[in-house]
């Protein structure tokens, strides 16, 4: 009797948990138009993870024979593997002269590899110092910030950015918050937005690698936020990025924090056939950048990105702790020279 009672009880967890997957799968297959439905993007932020929801509920479901539950719970889990599977796939890996360029004393700015780095500063908060020792150490070429204030950007220069990274570009909306672009190398043709969006000025810079034979163009991005009564405008300040295909003859860079995920349909549509994220192709694995600052909670959501052009090569994607910020870091290395035209 305690026996059935007990697997009438993980029975009742199992479909509970195996709902909740079949209704993850459900949001994440809405149109781009339907996902901006309330909070439906939020819970879109957290897809990867019911992966592990799936699994809980397939086992439980097994243990107390509902067969129902399992096949539900089973299809689920099949579903959201091939979803993330692309993360652990192997994608073109940098070529032996690429890494090795990277153990260099100093980064080479005239190559066409780069070391690259983005994080939101959290309204310039963030630890200033920490920020540049993450440039010193890791090599970085171009740096991409969002919610930058002036405060933040004096003490930035302070500690030594200008060392490191002495050409800027910076633009702020409404005077105070906005974002900016670093470079080793001087930017071309800089503008204070590349995107006319209603979140943010989005800074932007053309950097010419391998001597000034292949240019890039950078941008800083900063989409809104999806928080409440503004799902709509979330999307729409995602979707405005696509304003960049208007120049098909430039080669972009986007770095930022985009309040988005590879689960969401209007992130996937905004890379269209153009644009790849980096840490979807390059292999390394699922990469959470959000949020930092919860001393209970570990960061659960990919939201920022480094989004290229294709015939990038892109490798060595990882996130890095920024004390004072409620993102990580996210940075990778490309290696341009596949957009030699």
């Amino acid at each position: 009797m305690a026996m059935m009672r007990k697997h009438r009880v993980l029975g009742a967890i199992a479909g509970l948990l195996a709902l909740a997957s079949l209704c993850s799968c459900a949001l994440r297959l809405l149109p781009v138009d339907l996902q901006t439905l309330p909070y439906v993007s939020v819970v879109l932020a957290a897809t990867p993870w019911f992966a592990i929801v799936s699994v809980v509920s397939l086992v439980l479901a097994l243990i107390s024979t509902r067969w129902v539950t399992a096949i539900v719970a089973g299809v689920c889990l099949a579903i959201q593997v091939c979803w993330q599977l692309p993360f652990y796939h192997n994608g073109t890996p940098l070529s032996g002269s690429a890494l090795s360029s990277q153990s260099l004393p100093r980064a080479d700015t005239a190559d066409a590899v780069a070391r690259l780095m983005t994080c939101n500063v959290y309204k310039g908060h963030a630890d200033a110092a920490a920020i540049v020792n993450a440039v010193r150490d890791n090599h970085v070429e171009v740096l991409a910030l969002q919610e930058t204030t002036p405060d933040f950007l004096k003490r930035l220069e302070e500690v030594g950015i200008s060392q490191l990274l002495p050409y800027s570009q910076t633009s702020s909306a409404d005077g105070y918050f906005g974002n900016a672009l670093f470079s080793a190398l001087p930017f071309e043709n800089p503008s204070q937005t590349d995107v006319d969006s209603i979140a943010s000025y989005m800074p932007g810079g053309t950097v010419g690698f391998d001597n000034g034979a292949i240019p890039v163009r950078f941008v800083s991005v900063h989409t809104q936020s999806p928080t409440e009564g503004r799902f709509e405008k979330w999307s729409r300040s995602i979707a405005e990025l696509k304003q960049l295909n208007e120049h098909p003859d430039t080669d972009y860079i986007l770095m930022g924090d985009f309040n988005s995920t590879w689960d969401h349909a209007v992130f996937r549509d905004m890379l269209g056939t153009r644009f790849q994220d980096a840490a979807e192709v390059s292999g390394h694995g699922l990469v959470f950048t959000w949020p930092a600052d919860r001393k209970y909670l570990p960061a659960f959501a990919g939201i920022d990105h480094i989004v290229t052009s294709k015939d990038v090569t892109i490798g060595q994607v990882n996130s890095l702790t920024i004390p004072g910020s409620d993102h990580r870091a996210l940075l990778a290395t490309v290696d341009v020279s596949g957009l030699r035209h």
